[in-house]
């Protein structure tokens, strides 16, 4: 390095260690000091109280812990696990949730930036005649570089209100995704048992049918010699083609069912395979329910509404600050000269102000919006409070669909054993003459409905567990959800709104995780 170039540089230093520097840094300090002795306006959040009934009206087994595993498991059949996966890995919707939550994210560290002072760096030349208005008889020339401080001072926690909404709202969109999710999996579990039904009412109409027209070649026969009258021809025909018209019906029905599970999935419509048929399927056991109070915990939607409430709240505090003055600070550090050559060495520029810029009268327009702040909490809360009722709804309406539809299989199944042994019976006593064939078509046309109507209920049935872990907050992805679920709590506002500090990590086999990170201690 030349000496000339070391002497610039020490000059540099001298002038960022001299007298002025230090009188900037104290100023600014003196302004962090106040920054952080602010306080913040506006409402702090407390999450609302909520009241819960004790217990569901149609549970009738002794209240437990909830089953903290992959639910759908429970169903035994690897074919619906398999798909289930698919869909969480390769579902458009969830992918766009996780999407929404990167963007909270950036979001937030964008609004997060607005407490802290910017740098920036300012340079220019010039040079002539004309200066301040007036022109001059010599030529005038400048130069100059200097990096530019400029802090908003937070004295009334506008920033700091901002940051927060935007953080409540990152972990709103957290729960989305797991609502999102959740909603993902009991949609193509109950399509999976459509699928099965339709497939298991094709075959009925198939069995059906071959029946129908082994009936109608012996009614043929009989006709032609003589032995029975035209009647009973037209009449097993009408019959054999009611069963015809059936094996269509159902599989355009599957092939409906399969389109819209394959975009469920995340794939171009076409076949999709199944386990076993619906006769086979596991019905799940007994589920062991929570107290009606925690699901306040485990509902996704519940939490992400509860989110939303703190967000908005923390804007009622952005729109009090902007009632009040806002203080900022302006600081300049650098090197100026009247010749390029010398501009290292004609010693630094420096300079410090303060500003103040504050409302004094508009008409009311900063009343109106902490006024329209605080009508749209409002609203955010009566959200909030209706998502909750609509869960206690939903686990009501499951485990009532899961009560009634078991006793009414156990009646349509008796049903059905009966509508077979009356077919039987009519057949015989048509084959020996005793009665019309009238009676063998009334208990042939009642044993095809029942049996196609328990197979809807069968699917119905499995529908309602899907319903009711859905109501009650599903089961599981990963092993961090398990781990945090298993943990001892006591009130829902202190485990999700002072203790979690969660973020989402997407997960190459089901689409995402929720990694939830907690402190040490008890709550």
């Amino acid at each position: 390095m030349s000496k000339r170039a070391i002497l610039k540089r020490n000059r540099f230093k001298q002038t960022l260690n001299s007298g002025e520097t230090k009188k900037l840094v104290k100023t600014l300090a003196v302004s962090v000091s106040i920054f952080l002795s602010s306080c913040a306006v506006g409402p702090d959040f407390k999450p609302p109280v909520v009241e819960t009934p004790e217990n569901y009206r149609f549970e009738k087994i002794p209240v437990e812990s909830m089953i903290n595993l992959k639910w759908w498991e429970l169903f035994n059949d690897p074919v619906l696990y398999s798909i289930v996966s698919m869909g969480l890995e390769n579902n458009r919707d969830v992918k766009i949730a996780a999407s929404r939550i990167e963007q909270a994210r950036a979001s937030l560290g964008f609004t997060k930036a607005d407490q802290y002072p910017k740098i920036d760096i300012e340079a220019g030349a010039g040079t002539g005649n004309f200066a301040g208005g007036t022109r001059s008889s010599t030529i005038n020339t400048h130069y100059y570089i200097a990096p530019a401080l400029s802090w908003e001072l937070d004295f009334w926690g506008k920033f700091r209100r901002t940051t927060e909404a935007a953080r409540a709202e990152l972990m709103a969109s957290e729960y989305a995704l797991r609502t999102v999710q959740l909603s993902l999996i009991s949609e193509v579990v109950s399509t999976y048992y459509l699928l099965l039904d339709f497939h298991q009412r094709l075959a009925i109409s198939k069995y059906t049918l071959d029946s129908r027209l082994k009936s109608l070649d012996i009614i043929q026969q009989r006709f032609d010699k003589g032995i029975i009258a035209e009647l009973d021809v037209n009449q097993a025909q009408i019959q054999k083609e009611v069963a015809a018209a059936s094996i269509p019906l159902y599989e355009r029905s599957i092939a409906k069912t399969e389109n819209a599970l394959s975009i469920l999935l995340g794939k171009l419509p076409g076949a999709i395979k199944t386990g076993e048929d619906l006769s086979s399927q596991t019905i799940p056991p007994d589920i062991p329910i929570d107290l009606p109070s925690n699901i306040l915990e485990r509902r996704p939607d519940i939490a992400e509404a509860m989110y939303s409430l703190e967000a908005q709240t923390a804007t009622i505090g952005v729109a009090e600050a902007l009632r009040f003055p806002a203080i900022s600070l302006t600081g300049v550090l650098g090197l100026a000269s009247s010749e390029l050559s010398s501009v290292t060495s004609e010693g630094g520029v420096w300079s410090v102000s303060g500003g103040l810029l504050g409302p004094i009268f508009n008409f009311d327009k900063n009343v109106r919006r902490v006024a329209i702040e605080e009508a749209k909490t409002q609203q955010a809360l009566y959200r909030y409070e209706n998502t909750v009722l609509t869960a206690f709804r939903e686990v009501e309406d499951a485990l009532v669909g899961v009560h009634t539809y078991k006793k009414q299989i156990f009646a349509v199944e008796n049903k059905r054993k009966a509508a077979k042994n009356a077919y039987k019976l009519a057949k015989l006593r048509y084959d020996k003459g005793v009665s019309s064939y009238l009676e063998v078509l009334e208990t042939e046309r009642t044993l095809f409905s029942v049996e196609l109507e328990l197979s809807e209920l069968k699917q119905q049935y499995l529908k309602a567990y899907v319903k009711l872990y859905k109501a009650l907050g599903g089961g599981w992805i990963t092993k961090e959800e398990m781990k945090f679920h298993s943990r001892p709590r006591t009130a829902f506002g202190m485990h999700i709104y002072e203790k979690s500090v969660s973020f989402l990590r997407r997960n190459p086999k089901f689409g995402a995780k929720l990694a939830i990170t907690w402190e040490n201690e008890p709550f």
